[in-house]
């Protein structure tokens, strides 16, 4: 041992252990230097790509003066409060903050999907199948008590494959029905039943769960539809449509009012609370007093015009609408595909896998092939799309689920894997005393097992969709547009996607393109990026806290 040789522990503890902290403590310091070295370089380089797209400086100086003192000098001191004084109420004003944005995001995509993807009676109609599943489960829950595995599940999709696609020649969707019968319903009647009630019922059930109280579910179940009601009155004046108003004022009035409620009712750090009140106050102060006296804002090249135009020669007019339009269907068709199959597949290899014999090696060569695809170049998931999908299965070049099923792929193996992990490290003292309590297989791994790691899973998918999003070297091989000039409006059109038209404006030979329109593209881009790892990770956050 060490101690018995006086020299040698002198050698080991003595002289060598300075040189073993500064070693340390070097390394530390590395560390930290790289990190924030790459931190600032990241930051740099998505700062000067929002200079070029909204160009602050070709705004009036009294347009920025104005701003700065409706907007950043309280924002600025409320912030230095927090600082001081409260950071757990600066970290829940950042939220209340945050929250109203983050939410506008969500409801906006809503509303592209029942512009262009989904009408609205089509909407009611998958709601009306949602409502028969519930009541099937309902039903088969009463008739039979003890069902064998999978039973209830096989019941659920079989209710939810005849709501939503039914018996082609024998018995048409639910949305076929309401289509074809003689209905006295509008479209924001339609969203008010659809749309407007279930999330009235949600919110009712959170604040009954919270406050223990039915009444004040109820309270908050009827606050929910009057609120809708009132944006179905008073779209007129704003110049929206009825229905998409319902969807956009539920998305940010209700989730905000929630969290209120929540800071409310816990009477703690308050005064959080203050800061939304000051930087959309400050906001709105700043852009009544810049049009009352006429203040030139900046030229940006990220407005409202890009937003909604599409592609033109002209870099003043062109957008990204249809390329926007395009990406959020494609993820929804690569979370569709992708996450249940690879959450299934890291199940089964985990949990139900033999480990030995013939076909414990064949899952260990499976495993090791799964490895090995997370590493294959995405141009060759390009090739495996454009084989599989459209020369065998003969579907639309360059369509929507073609594009959503090839980087699905892509993603697939990243999915697989980093469910695996996850599932792994639930520890298997909980497996155990889920079989004590007479449990089965499958009741373990649905009741015990996924709960514990889906935060993990959804930590590895979110890398994995932020990936999805910004592929576009599959998207050239199966033959994605580089510009379309109309949003697709089914799974089966030809579209383009965000990364394929910001690559296509890379090649314009106007600097315009090049510089501007191309640094609109890419923040918008980014925004969808960040707002989609953001629902995600809240998602995540609550599993964690219910686990």
């Amino acid at each position: 041992m060490a101690t018995e040789n006086p020299d040698r522990g002198e050698s080991w503890y003595g002289s060598d252990e300075g040189v073993s902290q500064l070693r340390g403590a070097v390394f530390k310091w590395g560390c930290l230097s790289a990190m924030l070295f790459g931190i600032a370089m990241v930051f740099a380089l998505l700062a000067y790509v929002a200079l070029d797209a909204i160009r602050p400086l070709t705004a009036d100086t009294e347009w920025l003066l104005t701003f700065f003192l409706t907007l950043v000098v309280p924002t600025g001191l409320l912030v230095g409060y927090y600082a001081r004084r409260d950071r757990t109420a600066g970290w829940v004003g950042g939220t209340a903050t945050a929250l109203p944005a983050f939410s506008l995001l969500v409801g906006s995509g809503i509303a592209l999907l029942l512009v262009e993807v989904f009408q609205p009676i089509e909407w009611f109609g998958t709601t009306l199948a949602l409502v028969a599943v519930i009541g099937a489960i309902y039903v088969h829950r009463r008739l039979r008590p003890d069902p064998v595995a999978f039973e209830g599940a096989a019941v659920a999709v079989v209710a939810l494959l005849l709501g939503l696609v039914g018996i082609p020649g024998a018995i048409p969707s639910l949305s076929g029905l309401l289509q074809n019968a003689p209905l006295a319903l509008n479209r924001a009647t339609i969203m008010l039943y659809s749309f407007a009630a279930p999330v009235g019922l949600l919110a009712g059930a959170t604040v009954a769960r919270r406050r223990e109280s039915r009444r004040a579910g109820a309270i908050a179940a009827g606050l929910t539809l009057v609120l809708a009601v009132v944006a179905v009155v008073g779209a007129p004046t704003v110049g929206i449509d009825d229905y998409l108003l319902v969807v956009l004022v539920l998305s940010v009035g209700v989730p905000t009012a929630l969290y209120a409620e929540n800071v409310v009712r816990k009477r703690e750090h308050l005064v959080g609370l203050a800061l939304p009140v000051v930087v959309y106050g400050g906001v709105f102060v700043g852009a009544t007093a810049v049009q009352a006296f006429g203040f030139a804002g900046p030229e940006t090249w990220l407005d409202w015009q890009f937003l909604t135009n599409s592609h033109s020669r002209f870099a003043d007019e062109a957008g990204i609408y249809p390329a926007l339009v395009g990406s959020i269907m494609m993820m929804l068709v690569i979370v569709v595909s992708a996450f249940p199959v690879g959450v299934a597949a890291a199940l089964y290899l985990e949990e139900y896998a033999p480990d030995t014999g013939r076909v414990g090696r064949v899952v260990n060569l499976i495993e090791m092939n799964i490895a090995n695809l997370a590493g294959v170049p995405s141009v060759v998931y390009g090739l495996l799309g454009l084989a599989l999908f459209i020369r065998y299965a003969d579907m639309n070049t360059g369509s929507v689920i073609v594009g959503g099923l090839t980087v699905g792929l892509l993603i697939l193996p990243i999915v697989i894997i980093s469910a695996q992990e996850a599932v792994r490290a639930v520890p298997s003292s909980m497996r155990q005393a889920s079989y004590g309590m007479g449990a089965t297989k499958w009741q373990t791994v649905r009741t015990v097992v996924l709960p514990e790691a889906i935060p993990g899973i959804l930590t590895g998918t979110i890398l994995a969709f932020g990936r999805a999003i910004g592929e576009t070297a599959p998207l050239l091989m199966i033959g994605a547009a580089a510009v379309v000039f109309n949003p697709p409006n089914a799974f089966t059109e030809k579209f383009s996607a965000m990364p394929r038209q910001i690559f296509a404006w890379s090649h314009e030979p106007a600097a315009e393109f090049r510089y501007g329109v191309l640094a609109a593209g890419v923040v918008t881009l980014l925004v969808v990026l960040l707002s989609m790892n953001a629902a995600a990770i809240l998602i995540r956050n609550r599993y964690q806290r219910r686990s």
